[in-house]
Order: structure tokens, then C-alpha cells, then sequence
């Protein structure tokens, strides 16, 4: 029996889904969201039936690859057992994004189950740095996780939000961490997102600039990737392994491939819109009229800023 495929109008094949399964953050990354957060009640979030019951229904339809969001997802009491669920659909790759926090000590289930990609968002190696971004003095916590999941033998990707004047003095630091542990570290632009859009262009740092910094010092071997990742990659000579999310000065939405079901049901087409269907109670007879529309708003050129805080969206 051949899987369905969802392919819109564009001849984009859309076959990752991005499920978000809370908003709620024990971090209070200042470019994520507002010093005063309210997040959304438990009541009214989607249960773990209606996670799995939606994303197999996805998956009938066309989703194969899958990855686990929030806020972050790990506070969910049920987080493990959403995990071990999810894999039991039929997807080739389940991922998690977290900050770490109680990622060490659920480890042991995780790698019993399909969720093999664990990507770990660190801003600062630096505690002062990670408290002045974080709000937090978690650090060695997040390392501790990295480190672990990386001997543990997950695929293991650090994620870093490049921020002028605030951390983009660690770029070398990180490229030393990549090539000391064997982790991924990736070098996100700060997006145009919720309550710092209007500061964007004090804070960013373009990945060209980046690359130049590291030119300098550095010999940089391209890497291979699918035409729809996010990321492009090297390794450098220092024997690191980087990427670069450019996502204001390269976007790739012309062969964007993504869906995200938020944690309380709505289906958006797109990251930088709030455009999309709630899915809650909706009958599986119905999703193939649903899944063209929300298709239909995919955008095909990125779309400058939107005022809604990353935490909502789900990362």
C-alpha cells in the first residue's frame, strides 16, 4: 500500500508536522517571551489521547516525520508516556526540542523509544551569560544533559540563538564544544517574534557575518543536506560540526515542508502566522478538505514579523 502524500499547490511535499504540546516554560528567555507570561490553563490543552489520536490521523495522511515542542514539553507529567505513543506511528524520525532541564533523568525511557533526535536549546556557555538570557541558573543542567544524551548515543543538536552583544563573543567557544563532545551545534538568527521584534535589529546577527568570523580562523568543509532542512551545514577543520538556521536572511520557504499543531489543537501552516483550523473533536472523514486549506495558507515568501511570542507557537 503506497502512503498517501501531501503535496500543496506549489508542489511542496508536506511531511513534517511539529507538535507542540504545551506553552507552559520554566526558562524566561528574554526573546521568547514577555516579562509578564501568562500561560495557556491545563484544562485547556490537548489531552494525550487527543495528541496521538491527531498526529495518527496526520500520519494516514502524509506526516512521517515528527518533533516534539513546547514552551517546554518535558514539564508535562505525561511527556514519556505522549513519547512512547507517538512511537508507534508510523513516522522514520521522532525528535524532542528542550532546554535541558529534566531531559538527564528521563534519558532511559527516551532511548527505549522512537524519540532518537534530541534537540537541546543552549544559548551561553558562559552561567552568567545563560542567567542574564535564561532568567535561570540551570546551566550546568543543560550541559549535564547534552553531555549525557550525546555518550548515551542520541543524535544530539545544540541549538544557540546568535544575540549581538549578549553571546555572539562564544562563537568560538561553541566551535571548541562541538569538536570536543562530537555534538551539532547550530547558529540560529534571532526571528522577528513576539515582544522583540521591534529591537530585532539591535540583537541580530546575520549567518553570512558568522561565517566570515569563522573563515578567519577556520577552514569550513560544506555538508550535504535535503533540499527541505532548515539548517545548512559544515564541518571545520577544528573537527567541529555546525549549521546555521537563517531564517530572516535565507529563508526557505519555498521548500518549507512543515505543519504545526499547536498544544491546544490548531493546525498552522506557518511559523510567522497564526493562520490555521483547530483540529479538537474534528473527524478524521473531515481532514483532507482541512489539510488542503491549511496548505493553502503556506506562504511562499517569508512573511516579516509576528507579534505573537515564540512560546505560543512552539519552538
Amino acid at each position: 500500500m503506497h502512503k498517501r502524500k501531501l503535496i500543496d499547490s506549489h508542489g511542496r511535499v508536506i511531511h513534517k508536522l511539529r507538535v507542540q504540546i504545551t506553552d507552559a516554560c520554566n526558562f524566561r528567555c528574554f526573546y521568547c517571551m514577555p516579562q509578564q507570561v501568562q500561560f495557556t490553563p491545563s484544562k485547556e490543552l490537548l489531552s494525550s489521547s487527543e495528541i496521538i489520536d491527531i498526529c495518527s490521523n496526520l500520519v494516514d495522511f502524509g506526516i512521517d516525520e515528527m518533533r516534539v515542542s513546547g514552551g517546554e514539553p518535558t514539564l508535562r507529567k505525561d511527556f514519556c508516556d505522549i513519547i512512547r505513543e507517538l512511537s508507534r506511528l508510523a513516522v522514520g524520525r521522532l525528535g524532542v526540542t528542550t532546554n535541558g532541564f529534566i531531559l538527564k533523568d528521563i534519558l532511559p525511557e527516551l532511548k527505549d523509544s522512537k524519540c532518537q533526535n534530541i534537540n537541546i536549546s543552549l544559548d551561553s556557555l558562559d552561567q552568567n551569560t545563560f542567567k542574564k538570557i535564561t532568567k535561570t541558573d540551570y546551566f550546568n543542567k543543560a550541559l549535564e544533559s547534552i553531555i549525557t544524551a550525546q555518550r548515551m548515543g542520541f543524535h544530539v543538536k545544540v541549538n544557540m540563538v546568535i544575540l549581538r552583544g549578549v553571546n555572539d563573543h562564544e562563537l568560538f567557544d561553541f566551535i571548541n564544544f562541538s569538536a570536543q563532545y562530537g555534538v551539532e551545534v547550530r547558529f540560529l538568527e534571532l526571528m522577528k517574534i513576539g515582544p522583540y521584534y521591534k529591537n530585532h535589529s539591535q540583537l541580530f546577527v546575520s549567518a553570512q557575518e558568522l561565517i566570515e568570523r569563522l573563515e578567519e580562523r577556520e577552514e569550513l568543509e560544506p555538508q550535504s543536506v535535503n533540499c527541505d532542512s532548515t539548517s545548512f551545514n559544515f564541518h571545520t577543520s577544528s573537527g567541529a560540526k555546525i549549521g546555521f538556521i537563517a531564517s530572516e536572511s535565507q529563508p526557505f520557504c519555498g521548500f518549507c515542508s512543515r505543519l504545526r499543531l499547536t498544544a491546544t489543537g490548531r493546525l498552522r501552516a506557518c511559523i510567522m502566522s497564526e493562520a490555521g483550523i483547530n483540529l479538537r473533536g474534528i473527524d478524521k472523514e473531515r481532514y483532507p478538505d482541512i489539510l488542503q486549506s491549511v496548505m493553502g495558507m503556506k506562504p511562499t515568501e517569508r512573511i516579516d514579523h509576528i507579534k505573537q511570542p515564540m512560546y505560543q507557537i512552539g519552538g
